[in-house]
């Protein structure tokens, strides 16, 4: 099929020929809605205010133009003329990944500046000369410092994930560098969410923007289909083998959120040892590792990737189906921005959460910001107050039939049963007093297996507030 044929949608935005022959060569199609408003405001260079869930073709709808605007007007003067800022090294690399796809086909030299590597090689390649440079603020003011970098040629700027930005710390380093900048320059910043604070800055350094967005600030990505399960702490990394186990055609990878670097290495350890291969990514291991483990997981050596928020930022992993929430964080917007990672660029997803009674609070949150209710699982062999019976090697076997003895008898008693629901409803036996008025629930409680017999075992649930 020609080109202009295949390319149409993208034809009709403006973009020149040499960066058409690109997307085709990358397999492109048919323009994301963010990409169709950004890039022809872009390339009219207008300044750009962008308000868009991330996964929704970002990198395209800023350096495409960016590409444009440098080929068809070479300047004569030496030194870099756009800058691209964004907070994380993996997404500074995916980024400069992009852009050497997009340019492939112009006489236009980037390079990519990060952290936690040796300078050596980025100094070496700021010398020979860079059109288009990607960069982590740390990194970039260092370089700035020793003189290896100088901004006044600077005709665009980018900041990208201007409010990750901010939860990092990051927001002081940002205004250090746009101190620098040329006043006059073309300016385009994007955020999946929009903070006040978020919002003083880009009425700071903006000038008559085009505002583009593609989803409300609170919007989860349509097409992820959510659930969660309520299990206690103890016994997440069962219900996670649970899900996972002999299911490596259904989900051949998957990615698992953690709150904590120590929290990430001890899920990949759990797993290791229950024979799932998986690794983790976080800001404690060296660039070089976290490259291995990125690769590894794209081309699915390793199926389960275990991340913090922070490196997992701006993760673009292509076609990947399941996201899970190990741990619920206690911030909502980054409950968006985790489950963005699948379902991108129009693909469906799945995004399981899993509930400890602790983290009821936080899920709360996350409902009223995404304005729906996440659908409850209530069949999983791990629902809150259930004992594990562990063998030496840790490794739990299972009673089905005792399960679903279990399960049937709790329908036909009388009294109440042990509900898992988005409150975890605690239950007080009938002789004792109800925390907060009204009349007390009666519990079904199992009759408990011999001591020393394996299997499960119903234990009381601990009503909310209580302590161990």
């Amino acid at each position: 099929m020609p080109t202009f044929v295949a390319l149409k949608d993208f034809i009709k935005l403006g973009i020149a020929q040499p960066i058409i022959d690109a997307l085709e060569a990358q397999g492109y199609s048919t323009p994301t809605p963010i990409q169709e408003q950004a890039i022809p405001a872009a390339l009219a260079k207008s300044d750009i205010l962008g308000t868009a869930q991330t996964g929704t073709g970002k990198t395209a709808a800023f350096s495409i133009p960016i590409i444009q605007h440098l080929s068809e007007n070479p300047s004569p003067s030496k030194g870099i003329k756009a800058l691209i800022l964004t907070p994380t090294r993996e997404l500074a690399l995916q980024i400069d990944e992009s852009i050497a796809a997009y340019s492939i086909n112009t006489n236009l030299w980037h390079a990519v500046i990060f952290g936690g590597v040796k300078q050596g090689a980025q100094v070496e390649a700021i010398k020979k000369g860079v059109d288009i440079m990607t960069a982590t603020p740390g990194r970039l003011l260092d370089l700035m410092q020793q003189g290896h970098i100088d901004l006044r040629n600077i005709t665009h700027f980018v900041l990208d994930e201007a409010d990750r930005m901010l939860d990092m710390g990051f927001i002081n380093d940002v205004k250090k560098v746009i101190a620098k900048l040329p006043v006059k320059r073309q300016t385009l910043f994007f955020s999946a969410t929009m903070p006040s604070e978020v919002v003083k800055l880009s009425n700071s350094i903006l000038v008559n923007p085009v505002r583009v967005s593609v989803a409300p600030v609170s919007t989860t990505a349509e097409k992820v289909t959510q659930k969660m399960f309520h299990v206690d702490q103890k016994n997440k990394k069962y219900l996670l083998r649970h899900l996972l186990e002999n299911k490596e055609e259904e989900i051949p990878s998957v990615l698992v959120f953690t709150r904590t670097k120590h929290g990430a290495d001890k899920v990949v350890k759990d797993l290791v040892k229950m024979k799932i291969s998986a690794q983790a990514i976080h800001g404690n291991k060296s660039q070089n590792a976290r490259q291995t483990a990125l690769s590894n997981f794209k081309n699915r050596t390793t199926r389960v990737l275990v991340a913090t928020d922070i490196a997992a930022r701006g993760i673009d992993i292509d076609e990947l189906t399941h996201v899970i929430n190990y741990e619920i964080p206690n911030i909502s917007e980054t409950y968006v921005h985790r489950i963005g990672r699948t379902g991108r660029a129009g693909n469906s997803g799945v995004a399981w959460s899993f509930v400890d009674w602790e983290e009821v609070p936080f899920i709360k949150d996350i409902q009223k910001l995404i304005q729906q209710l996440i659908p409850i699982e209530e069949s999983h062999p791990f629902l809150p107050g259930t004992k594990v019976a562990e063998e030496q090697d840790a490794k739990p076997f299972f009673r089905q039939a005792e399960i679903l003895q279990n399960q049937k008898a709790k329908k036909k008693a009388k009294s109440g049963t042990l509900t898992s629901n988005s409150n975890f409803k605690s239950k007080t036996p009938n002789n004792s007093q109800p925390r907060s008025g009204g009349n007390a629930e009666p519990v079904f409680q199992p009759k408990p297996k011999p001591q020393g017999e394996p299997g499960l075992i119903k234990k009381k649930f601990k009503p909310l507030g209580s302590k161990d």
